[in-house]
């Protein structure tokens, strides 16, 4: 550990003592990164270099950065693969219906370059989404079993 500055001596000057001490020491041979240049020294200046690095290190997803009416385009050609994921026909229509909400407010509130954006058609989807949907009505076919004698709980434990 260092000693304390000793009074009266300047600041600037006790902290350049001590780093010539640690000097003579040897205490600065071989540190990693030694002889490499500094990274992004040599990269022009950029204004905005901080919000790219926290994004860059905090892996923030970068869609949300991007104009609202550019989200939901990129949603609308999503639409297949997330509609496969919906179990009910009531979600596909609530998820339908509200993506056809956020375009309209998208549309009356559009500010700057306007891009567009149009309403998706709910009753083709729907029918699309049942079509490429396995019926729930079908189901594998069991081979046929003959039917079982009724084992009691005991039976079944110790095989009996």
């Amino acid at each position: 550990m260092t000693e304390r500055k000793p009074p009266g001596m300047k600041t600037e000057d006790w902290v350049e003592a001590q780093i010539k001490q640690a000097q003579n020491r040897g205490e600065f041979d071989n540190l990693p990164g030694a002889g490499k240049p500094i990274p992004k020294l040599a990269e022009a200046h950029d204004p905005d270099w901080w919000v790219k690095d926290l994004i860059r290190r905090e892996q923030i997803e970068t869609d949300a950065l991007l104009p609202v009416s550019v989200q939901l385009r990129k949603e609308k050609e999503q639409l297949p693969e997330k509609l496969r994921k919906v179990r009910r026909e009531s979600e596909v229509r609530d998820y339908l219906q509200d993506l056809n909400k956020r375009i309209l407010i998208q549309i009356r509130d559009a500010t700057g370059a306007v891009i567009p954006v149009g309403t998706v058609d709910e009753e083709a989807l729907v029918e699309q989404w049942r079509l490429d949907r396995p019926s729930a009505n079908t189901r594998p076919a069991e081979p046929d079993q003959p039917a079982s004698v009724r084992r009691s709980l005991w039976q079944r434990l110790f095989g009996g």
